[in-house]
């Protein structure tokens, strides 16, 4: 069967396409640009990959070698619904779908066990988790991960595996094309207000997510927030008061024992065991990232992402008695139109937030632009933020700070040309 992949480069879709090709699958793929994640899938095989998503190009692919199966991110077609790719395949009469339904496929096809992760956040940190600590006990495992790590690439195929290991985002309401035969669910409060425009709607959403599940696992605030009936499918966590866990940051330490006891219940593994392996989980990409000496990244995005953010950096710096300084650029505008009562003491115990204008994708043109001040404004102690422009003066604040001895946390959710992207231009090695 050959699959071409639209937007072969993005992280849902690529490491995907890695999968595909690994377990046998003829593929071949486009992107509007040209990434250093394109010239790895390229180097791991998949060469046919077209930069310039034109009906010509995916035409050649097709007239070489006839296209069973094109998949496509939501944000492709959010972006544009008459794409010149969408408008080819509906003429040859092409089966198109998202991600979701190829990978049932793949599930179905290779007779895999889903290990779904899902919550409003921590859901790409505690699926690297749990692609580790399979590693570290010899649990054959395939797995998707959206992000980059040491210990592994994003997708992969293991023909011996079980199980796999799946990052299931609520976006588009992607997880509810899937029943899990585990489900991990991290952290709930309402998120994606587009795709979800109440409270109600994300809860019911996440409800009917768990009742397709075989047996999920959360936390006891998250279950009654919920609102979810007792239910034998169920395990309901409470917080542990004594885990053996060392890892930097309060969530991090729940998203690993959450981890825990999963393996732990598939595998009857040692808790005592599986913690040690934990300890040594060495991060992944974003995700309170060392980009300079001092100067980190990390891709948090909501209040409660922020708070964990906060968490893991506050206890670094006090190891190392540094005080913490803070650069925040929100992702989305269409977010903070919900989010801003919400981040009230998101960032205390920071020397000061330095907080940018918002990182645009996919806005609604009739909403108001929210500015840095006004977000502010709604803070507990609005004091310890401003409100500079991404420039040379930020650059000169960032080199004075690092020069002070402060760590300084960049906080951003957005990719090409974000606040992360700017940082690495400038700073990385």
């Amino acid at each position: 069967m050959h699959i071409y992949f639209s937007g072969i480069g993005g992280a849902g879709i690529g490491p995907l396409a890695e999968i595909a090709h690994q377990a046998g699958y003829r593929v071949s793929g486009s992107d509007k640009q040209n990434t250093s994640y394109i010239e790895y899938l390229r180097r791991h095989g998949i060469e046919d990959i077209h930069i310039g998503q034109t009906r010509e190009a995916i035409a050649a692919v097709h007239d070489a070698d006839p296209i069973d199966w094109y998949v496509y991110s939501s944000a492709v077609s959010m972006d544009n619904p008459d794409a010149p790719e969408f408008i080819f395949c509906r003429d040859q009469a092409i089966h198109m779908s998202k991600r979701d339904e190829l990978l049932n496929r793949i599930l179905s096809d290779q007779k895999l066990k889903l290990l779904a992760v899902a919550g409003t956040h921590g859901k790409t940190t505690t699926t690297a988790m749990l692609v580790w600590l399979s590693q570290r006990i010899g649990l054959p495992t395939s797995y998707l991960l959206p992000a980059k790590t040491s210990f592994g690439t994003m997708g992969h195929h293991d023909p011996q595996a079980d199980y796999f290991i799946y990052e299931c985002d609520e976006f588009d309401r992607n997880f509810l094309a899937f029943r899990p035969f585990r489900s991990l669910i991290t952290g709930v409060s309402w998120d994606h207000h587009e795709i979800f425009p109440t409270r109600e709607d994300y809860q019911s959403a996440f409800r009917e997510f768990i009742a397709q599940s075989n047996h999920s696992l959360l936390w006891r605030d998250d279950y009654e927030y919920l609102q979810l009936p007792t239910d034998e499918h169920l395990s309901v966590l409470e917080p542990p008061t004594d885990s053996g866990l060392t890892l930097k940051g309060l969530y991090n330490r729940l998203d690993a024992w959450l981890v825990a006891k999963t393996i732990h219940g598939l595998t009857g593994k040692p808790m005592a065991e599986l913690v040690e392996h934990l300890n040594a989980f060495p991060g992944l990409q974003r995700r309170m990232e060392a980009i300079a000496p001092n100067l980190y990244s990390d891709y948090a995005h909501t209040p409660e992402k922020i708070r964990g953010a906060m968490s893991v950096a506050l206890e670094m710096a006090a190891e190392t008695g540094q005080e913490v300084v803070v650069i925040y650029e929100p992702l989305t505008n269409r977010r903070q139109i919900h989010m801003i009562d919400d981040y009230k003491d998101c960032f205390a115990g920071a020397k000061h937030v330095y907080w940018l204008p918002s990182y645009l994708a996919r806005e609604d043109p009739d909403q108001a632009i929210v500015t840095p001040q006004e977000l502010i404004s709604h803070l507990d102690d609005p004091s310890i933020a401003s409100a500079p422009q991404r420039n040379e003066e930020l650059e000169k604040i960032i080199n004075q700070h690092l020069a002070d001895g402060d760590m300084v946390v960049a906080i951003a959710g957005g990719g090409g040309s974000s606040l992360d992207d700017w940082l690495r231009q400038r700073y990385a090695d």
